[in-house]
C-alpha cells in the first residue's frame, strides 16, 4: 500500500485538498486497514508439499532406508555387517565366529533368550567386557554366544549389537540420511593422574597402588593410635584385659563358580554297600565312584567299565554337573486359570535348626544358579522345613508296649505351593501302569537300575512364569529357573520330558517311571548294547543320572516296591519285615494305613479280600471301633501271607493259561498262573468282595464274576 501511495500525484491548490478530504477520508481507512482485498480466482491449486503443510496431514511417505549396519573389529575378527538392533536387550554373536576366533573363555549364562516366535533358546555362554572398535572408539560390550549360522548369502548379519551398545556408544541412527552418529566421553588421562607420594625406585615399569585413604592426615592417624594405646593401658591397670577387634570372615559362596566334577573331582562318602554290589572308580587316586555288581567277570567288568568312562559326563556327583535339559525339548509352563488372583504369602517361623538347613539349601541353589533373588513377584509361597523319615520301626514303649514310627534322619526344604496349584490349570499326561512294568522287567538277566539327578531341577522354567515359583524366607525372596518339587504339574513335565528324549526305547528294553530308568536284557551283552545307548542319549541332551543311586549290570534290585530278578517278582522283604511286626492298630487311621500298605502286595495274596473282610468293616459309616478276636486273626493271618508271599512270574504268551476260582459268602477270588516244564506257576491275584446285589447270585455267578474281575484285571495291566 505505501507503494501505491508513493506513485499517486495530485495537482491541487491546498484549499481545494483540504475540502475534498472528507470525501476520500473512508476510501483510505479502508485501504490501510485491508477491508479491501484484492480479486483473485475462486479455485487455486497447490501442490503436494504445500497441500501437507496446510491441512497439517502426515509427511510424505518415504521408502526403507535399509538396515543399520556398521563395521566393527573384535581382535583379529573384521566385520563389516554388524547389526544396530535397538529391538535387541543383549548383544549376541553367533558360536560359529565364537569357534573360528579366539575370544576368550565363556562364562556360565543363566539366561533362556525367547526369540519373537517365542522359542526359547540357550545360549552356550556370556563373553563379558569384549573391546569392540568402531571407526576410532573402542566400546565394552558384553555377548551372548547363539548357536546360529551368521551371514548367509551376505543377508544376515554377522554380529547382533543390542541396546546396551548403543546405550554405551550414545548411538543416534539417522534413518533420513542413513546414518549413525556415535559420541565417545574423552579425558586426559595425564592431569587425572594423582602424583604418589613415594618415587619409583625399580626399575621394572610397575604401578603403585594407592587409595584414598593415603590422603589421611598423619597427625589424625597418631591422634587414634595414641587413644587406641591409653584404652588399652587402662583395661590393664584395671585388670580386664585389653579389647580388641574380633574378625570374622564370611564365606562368599553366592558368587562362588562351582566346577564340574569332570574337572574337580569331589570328595565324597562311600557308604557300605550289600554284598553283591561294589564300588569302581573313573577318575584317578580313586575319585568318581560308581556301583556295579561285584559278581562280574573281569572281561563283562572291564567292558562295562570302558562304556561308563566313555560316557561319565552323564552322571553326575554334585550340584554342579547340573547343565540343565534343552528348553527347546522340554520346558515348564504355569498356566493359571483366566479368574485366579496371585496371592502373595508371608514367611513362616522358623527355629534356629531349620534356619540352618533353609540357608544351606539356599546358598547351595545360589551357587548352582537354580534360583535367583526376585522383589517384584505377585505369587509369594512360604518355605517349610518337613523330616525326612526312614521306615518304619517298631519301639518298646515305657510300658512294654509296642509302638510303629518313624524316626527322624534329617530335614529337607519345602516350598508350599498349595496356593499356587489350586489356581494352575491341570496337566493331564499320563504316567505308566506300574504293574505293567514290573511284568515286563521280570525274568530278565541283566538289569541298570538308573536314577536322575535332582531330575526335577534339570528342566528349565519358561522365562514368563519364573516369578510364579518366588518363595519367601528368612533370608530373601527367590524364584526359580529350573523347576523345583511341590508344583501340580512337575511330575507330567518331567514323564512328558522322559518320554520325548527315550520315546523310540521305552517297551523294548528300557521301562521309564518318572526319574527311574530301568534297562534290561536277556544277556550281558544286549544290556551293555542298550545301556551305551541311553547314556549316549543322556550326553546329546544333557540328563544326569545319580552315581549314587544308580546300579550297572545287576542280577536283581528293587523297582517300585517290588523286588525284580531273573525268578520273577516279589514282594520287598525290608517292607514286608517291617509290616509283620507292626502291633494290631488302635484305631480306624491305623486300620486304614496297615491295609493301605498291606493292599499294595494284594497281587501275592490269595484271598485278599476274604481275609481282610473284618478289618474293613471297622472302615463303614457309623461302625464303632472294637477290634475283637476276629479282626486279630484277620490280622495276623494276613501279616503270615505277606512273609510267605510267592514269587510270581510274568505270562507266557505262548503258553495256555489257567483259572482258578473260589466263591464265598461275600468275596470271591481268583488265580491266573500257567504250567512251565509241567509245573504250576502264579501269575496274579484277584478277590473282590462283592456287593449287596451281588450276594443273591447263585455259586456258579459268583465264580464267573471272579473270573472276569481277573480278566479285566489282567487286559488292563496287558
Amino acid at each position: 500500500m505505501w507503494e501505491v501511495f508513493k506513485q499517486v500525484k495530485i495537482n491541487l491548490p491546498l484549499l481545494d485538498a483540504i475540502k475534498q478530504v472528507p470525501a476520500y477520508a473512508k476510501y483510505l481507512k479502508e485501504l490501510c486497514t485491508q477491508k479491501r482485498q484484492p480479486k483473485l480466482p475462486k479455485k487455486l491449486d497447490v501442490n503436494v508439499q504445500v497441500s501437507a503443510i496446510l491441512s497439517g496431514a502426515l509427511p510424505p511417505k518415504l521408502e526403507d532406508p535399509g538396515t543399520p549396519l556398521i563395521s566393527i573389529q573384535i581382535g583379529d575378527f573384521t566385520s563389516e555387517r554388524a547389526l544396530l538392533d535397538l529391538g535387541a536387550s543383549i548383544s549376541i554373536l553367533p558360536g560359529s565366529l565364537y569357534d573360528q576366533f579366539d575370544f576368550g573363555p565363556l562364562q556360565k549364562a543363566d539366561t533362556t533368550v525367547v526369540l519373537a516366535d517365542l522359542t526359547p533358546k540357550l545360549p552356550r555362554g556370556v563373553l563379558t567386557d569384549v573391546i569392540v572398535k568402531v571407526e576410532d572408539f573402542y566400546y565394552p560390550v558384553d555377548f551372548l554366544v547363539l548357536d546360529y549360522v551368521s551371514g548367509i548369502q551376505g543377508r544376515q548379519p554377522d554380529v547382533i549389537l543390542g541396546r546396551p551398545f548403543l546405550a554405551t556408544a550414545h548411538a543416534q541412527i539417522n534413518c533420513v540420511d542413513g546414518t549413525v552418529d556415535m559420541t565417545s566421553v574423552t579425558e586426559n588421562i595425564i592431569d587425572s593422574c594423582v602424583p604418589c607420594y613415594d618415587p619409583i625406585v625399580s626399575k621394572d615399569n610397575t604401578v603403585e597402588v594407592f587409595s584414598v585413604f593415603d590422603r589421611l592426615d598423619n597427625e589424625h592417624i597418631q591422634e587414634l593410635m595414641d587413644a587406641e594405646k591409653d584404652v588399652e593401658v587402662k583395661a590393664t591397670q584395671e585388670g580386664r584385659p585389653p579389647w580388641s577387634c574380633h574378625q570374622e570372615k564370611i564365606p562368599d559362596s553366592w558368587n562362588k563358580e562351582l566346577k564340574p566334577s569332570l574337572e574337580e573331582p569331589p570328595e565324597l562318602e562311600l557308604k557300605e554297600l550289600p554284598t553283591h554290589l561294589k564300588y569302581v572308580f573313573l577318575g584317578g587316586n580313586k575319585t568318581l565312584p560308581v556301583i556295579i555288581a561285584s559278581d562280574l567277570t573281569e572281561e563283562h567288568e572291564k567292558a562295562l567299565i570302558e562304556v561308563l568312562s566313555t560316557y561319565k559326563s552323564a552322571i553326575g556327583w554334585t550340584i554342579a554337573d547340573l547343565k540343565g535339559i534343552s528348553p527347546s525339548i522340554v520346558m515348564h509352563k504355569i498356566i493359571t486359570e483366566p479368574e485366579a488372583k496371585p496371592f502373595r504369602d508371608t514367611q513362616r517361623r522358623l527355629n534356629p535348626n531349620m534356619r540352618e538347613v533353609v540357608k544351606k539349601e539356599v546358598l547351595k541353589w545360589l551357587d548352582a544358579g537354580i534360583i535367583f533373588p526376585i522383589s517384584d513377584s505377585t505369587w509369594v509361597s512360604p518355605t517349610q522345613t518337613v523330616p525326612k523319615k526312614s521306615g518304619i520301626q517298631v519301639v518298646r514303649g515305657n510300658d512294654g508296649e509296642q509302638i510303629a514310627t518313624r524316626p527322624v534322619t534329617g530335614w529337607r526344604v519345602c516350598i508350599d505351593y498349595r496356593k499356587l496349584n489350586a489356581a494352575t490349570s491341570k496337566d493331564h499326561f499320563p504316567l505308566p501302569f506300574i504293574d505293567q512294568i514290573i511284568e515286563r522287567l521280570s525274568g530278565q538277566k541283566f538289569f541298570c537300575f538308573l536314577d536322575g539327578y535332582s531330575g526335577y531341577n534339570q528342566i528349565a522354567i519358561h522365562p514368563d512364569d519364573q516369578h510364579k515359583t518366588t518363595f519367601t524366607c528368612p533370608y530373601g525372596t527367590f524364584a526359580f529357573r529350573r523347576m523345583p518339587f511341590g508344583l501340580c504339574n512337575a511330575p507330567a513335565t518331567f514323564q512328558r520330558c522322559m518320554m520325548s528324549i527315550f520315546s523310540d526305547m521305552v517297551g523294548e528294553s528300557l521301562e521309564i517311571f518318572m526319574d527311574d530308568f530301568s534297562i534290561f536284557g536277556s544277556s550281558f551283552d544286549k544290556c551293555l548294547n542298550q545301556l551305551t545307548k541311553v547314556l549316549k542319549r543322556c550326553v546329546e541332551t544333557n540328563l544326569v543320572l545319580s552315581w549314587e543311586k544308580s546300579h550297572f549290570m545287576v542280577r536283581e534290585g528293587v523297582v517300585l516296591g517290588h523286588v525284580i530278578s531273573e525268578r520273577g517278582m516279589e514282594v520287598d522283604r525290608a517292607k514286608i519285615n517291617v509290616i509283620s511286626t507292626l502291633p494290631p492298630p488302635t484305631n480306624v487311621k491305623g486300620i486304614r494305613s496297615f491295609l493301605g500298605h498291606a493292599g499294595f502286595y494284594r497281587r501275592f495274596i490269595k484271598g485278599f479280600s476274604v481275609i481282610t473282610k473284618p478289618l474293613c468293616n471297622l472302615l463303614l459309616k457309623d461302625v464303632p471301633f472294637e477290634f475283637d478276636d476276629e479282626c486279630l486273626k484277620s490280622f495276623n493271618l494276613l501279616k503270615e501271607q505277606l512273609v510267605a508271599a510267592p514269587i510270581l512270574q510274568s505270562p507266557d504268551w505262548s503258553l495256555p493259561f489257567e483259572i482258578m476260582c473260589d466263591a464265598s459268602d461275600y468275596a470271591v477270588g481268583a488265580v491266573l498262573g500257567q504250567r512251565v516244564d509241567k509245573k504250576p506257576v502264579v501269575i496274579y491275584y484277584a478277590s473282590k468282595t462283592l456287593s449287596d446285589a451281588q450276594l443273591n447270585y447263585t455259586t456258579t455267578e459268583k465264580e464267573f464274576i471272579a473270573s472276569s474281575q481277573l480278566v479285566v484285571l489282567k487286559v488292563v495291566s496287558t
